[in-house]
């Protein structure tokens, strides 16, 4: 054998260290997940968000036959979660499912303790989950053409509400707002629950809830649906038209996604997003889903990462557009 010179060994060396680095995230990938895998749910247990986030993380331990443990931390619009998660070790073992928050936290005029696009990696879109503007069953209102029809009549008069300031519900009342170019007022409460009861309590007008809070209301004849927030019509309320029948272009929906810190390493993001959608094709889990109001997903890690990217910018120009500031 013929011996190396001290600069081939060097190369030699240097190009084995470059295919174990490659090779590392590999392996480390193919024992994935070697102990139980945190799924922060950044809302209280038993909102939308937790639901949908139990579903994912008890099919993920089907799936990996590893634990996936949910654990609820609440707080600041979802901040406090979503700061333990971008602040984790990018090992994949920390991962949270976020909503629609994420996006809106990001485009709203104050700071966050970590950035957004660069502190996370997606990982998949679960759900999109549209909501649904409802009325009290006795209200004059049939249709959002007539919503809107007596709030030109009367700028101001007509209130809705919202789980709080900067929140989905406020959003999409005001890119309702702003895209009709109509005046309405907006009423934030603390939380969703008590801004629907007032719904149906007659006290304001409407609130672009969640088909999962508002279904039952619906369907015991307490509140009508006037419609939907997404593009196209949702299986949960097949005979709901869309706002954007009405005005094109319109679109306020909630969605569901799975991140884990940024760095994670690209093997790991794959193995999980491909677990994720290979679950989101059971019949059982598409029921669930639906039954909520929402839509399976499944995107890739590049297109999830796409669509938070997109969102934050329409959140902004909404936002701008309708002088949304940071406390309202």
């Amino acid at each position: 054998m013929v011996a190396m010179t001290g600069r081939k060994a060097t190369c030699a060396m240097a190009v084995l260290l470059g295919v174990g680095a490659v090779a590392a995230p590999a392996v480390h990938a193919q024992n994935y997940p070697a102990r139980p895998v945190r799924m922060v749910v950044p809302f209280a247990p038993g909102a939308a968000s937790d639901i949908t986030g139990r579903l994912v993380a008890q099919k993920l331990a089907e799936g990996f036959g590893q634990s996936f443990v949910v654990d609820n931390r609440p707080g600041a619009g979802g901040n406090i979660g979503h700061e333990l998660v971008a602040r984790a070790p990018a090992d994949g073992y920390t991962l949270v499912l976020a909503n629609e928050s994420l996006a809106i936290n990001a485009a709203l005029p104050r700071p966050l303790p970590f950035d957004t696009l660069r502190g996370f990696a997606a990982v998949s879109t679960v759900s999109m989950n549209p909501r649904v503007f409802v009325v009290i069953a006795s209200s004059p209102y049939t249709s959002i053409r007539d919503f809107l029809a007596a709030a030109r009549s009367k700028p101001g008069s007509i209130r809705y509400g919202s789980s709080g300031i900067g929140t989905g519900p406020h959003l999409a009342g005001a890119l309702l707002s702003t895209m009709a170019k109509v005046e309405l007022t907006h009423v934030p409460y603390k939380g969703a629950a008590p801004a629907l009861a007032d719904v149906v309590g007659g006290q304001i007008e409407t609130i672009a809830s969640t088909i999962l809070s508002a279904q039952p209301l619906i369907q015991s004849g307490r509140a009508r649906a006037l419609a939907v927030t997404s593009t196209r019509r949702s299986e949960a309320l097949p005979g709901v038209p869309t706002v954007a029948e009405t005005i094109p272009g319109f679109e306020a929906s909630s969605w569901s996604m799975v991140l884990g810190p940024a760095g994670v390493p690209r093997p790991i993001l794959l193995r999980l997003h491909e677990e994720i959608a290979r679950f989101l094709q059971q019949p059982e889990v598409r029921k669930r889903i639906a039954g909520d109001g929402g839509e399976p997903v499944g995107s890739s890690p590049d297109q999830a990462a796409a669509q938070l990217k997109s969102d934050v910018e329409r959140w902004r120009r909404v936002i701008r557009e309708a002088g949304v500031g940071a406390e309202g």
